[in-house]
């Protein structure tokens, strides 16, 4: 409910449960009785230490009180361009003593204010306020001011050949990130607020005339519907937001590098920044996606061509192999060459358990031990993962627990996960690579095949914002596979995508399909 053109009183303020976001909140306007403001706010902030309230004069006659929170404005600031100008400004002044403040605060960022929710609004992004006696509007001063992590190279994805920069937990550092990468004023960012309590600033970022504005809507209408207490990290927001949240694909991609999140945009995707995080979301998402890496487009194209294509091999290696292993193992023996199967027999004849059993004990010593190595501090966490799976893999053969081949195959599996890009895409792999050896066990090859068939089945199903899984691949358009099978090189890859992107024009030049001249060098231009 509004209270718009009413004022309430601070007894009516002590009165509302705020338990609702702060644009729910009544709208008490500020009163021309500076006490009866200072009295309201107070009460708000009863039993908040940071929040400071500087009572003074404007020109020694005219009473006002600055209000910002310790912490999160640039106190410097404050003493040298507002407290000191205003106290000593003279008020021979035939102007308004509201405009005549204005103009002694030598701030560039000025913004009126009017009622008591936009100043809970605007001390909560680290401006300081300014009431003023019989004033019935206050003054906010952008003078924001905290502590954040310096740029480095985001740990979660390595850099081979690239910029070595990440986004940081600071909104408007990440925002200037993708400014310095695409300067063209078409590059939108919308600002929403998330959450109850945390009020959350959200940055919906895309290329005007390059994504499709029903994509744009859709990734808006889905954010504001979200009803939560607070967001404290993209994850949040990602499980609200994906069409098929019992899926264990990804549907929406995550990355800490600027120069990804700027080739998406360029693509026609849409990009979502959070405060608080560096993990940035964006979408939609295709299969595809989840098997590029950013260094694809940096090396040669015939280079990345390869390297995709032993992703993609491993990719299938990685899901598949300890169930191959097992199915073969128990019902087919017969396919694997004589002195390869007396050479598995002779190492298993001491082994006490079926070949299931067997692997399922290896693979969740591998996966206990992935996940410590994570959790570790980075001066052990590698080395206790890598060691411990030397040892424990070497103790199990020698007890007689595991066979040679398995801890073979499960360490092949492992490192064949690690040469997925995404890290979303491993845990997909981790997740169905034990219902697939199930599977196998029971029913052989065929559980192999069924569960490929089940997967495949499901994928051909998800959509990620309305944009089919698999719609690089089908319907099939030859000019949407040149940055899926294989990387074209950049002078052929001359249209985006059309199946997320309202204008597919040429990502290069407008209107040529020249081919560059190795006599010539560059683009033959």
């Amino acid at each position: 409910m509004k209270f718009m053109g009413s004022r309430k009183e601070g007894k009516d303020f002590k009165n509302i449960q705020m338990n609702e976001s702060l644009d729910s909140l009544p709208e008490i306007l500020l009163n021309p009785e500076l006490n009866k403001n200072i009295a309201i706010l107070k009460s708000a902030y009863k039993d908040c230490s940071d929040v400071v309230f500087r009572e003074f004069c404007i020109g020694n006659s005219v009473d006002a009180v600055l209000l910002y929170i310790d912490g999160l404005s640039d106190t410097g600031e404050i003493d040298q361009h507002v407290l000191m100008p205003l106290i000593k400004m003279k008020s021979d002044d035939c102007r308004s003593i509201f405009e005549k403040t204005k103009n002694e605060i030598s701030v560039s960022d000025l913004k009126e204010i009017y009622s008591i929710t936009d100043v809970f609004k605007q001390i909560s992004m680290g401006n300081p306020i300014i009431l003023i006696e019989k004033q019935t509007k206050g003054i906010s001063i952008g003078l924001p001011k905290w502590e954040k992590r310096s740029i480095m190279e985001p740990d979660a994805e390595s850099v081979v050949r690239g910029p070595r920069e990440g986004f940081i937990e600071t909104l408007r550092v990440n925002t200037s990130f993708l400014r310095r990468k695409i300067r063209h004023p078409l590059l939108k960012m919308k600002q929403m607020n998330i959450g109850r309590y945390t009020e959350t600033q959200v940055i919906v970022a895309y290329i005007e005339g390059v994504a499709d504005s029903t994509l744009v809507q859709e990734v808006t209408d889905r954010l504001s519907r979200i009803k939560i207490d607070g967001i404290l990290e993209s994850g949040y927001i990602e499980e609200m937001i994906i069409d098929y949240p019992y899926s264990p694909f990804a549907q929406v991609l995550t990355t800490e590098r600027p120069d990804v999140a700027a080739a998406s945009l360029l693509e026609g995707r849409v990009v979502i920044l959070i405060d608080g995080t560096p993990i940035t979301l964006i979408a939609p998402c295709t299969f595809a996606t989840l098997l590029q890496a950013p260094e694809d487009y940096y090396n040669q194209f015939y280079i990345s061509t390869f390297i995709r294509w032993l992703r993609y091999v491993f990719f299938f290696i990685a899901l598949l192999a300890p169930s191959a292993y097992v199915a073969i193992l128990t019902f087919h023996q017969e396919m694997l060459p004589t002195a390869l199967l007396l050479t598995i027999a002779d190492s298993r004849e001491n082994i006490p358990f079926p070949a299931l059993v067997e692997a399922f004990f290896m693979e969740i010593t591998f996966e206990a031990l992935r996940e410590a190595g994570v959790r570790l501090p980075k001066q052990v966490g590698a080395a206790v993962s890598i060691v411990g799976a030397l040892v424990i893999g070497q103790a199990a053969t020698a007890a007689g627990l595991v066979s040679s081949p398995m801890v073979m195959v499960v360490a092949i599996t492992g490192v064949a996960s690690f040469l997925m890009p995404r890290y979303a895409t491993g845990i997909s792999i981790r997740i169905l690579r034990f219902p697939i050896m199930i599977l196998s066990g029971m029913l052989g090859l065929l559980g192999v095949m069924i569960g490929i068939t089940s997967i495949v089945a499901h994928l051909c199903t998800l959509k990620s914002f309305g944009v089919p899984y698999f719609n690089s691949a089908a319907p099939l358009k030859i000019h949407n596979l040149k940055d899926v099978l294989f990387r074209a090189p950049w002078w052929a890859m001359d249209t985006r995508p059309d199946f997320f992107s309202q204008d597919s024009s040429y990502l290069r030049r407008e209107s040529s399909n020249q081919k560059p001249d190795p006599k010539k060098g560059g683009d033959g231009s």
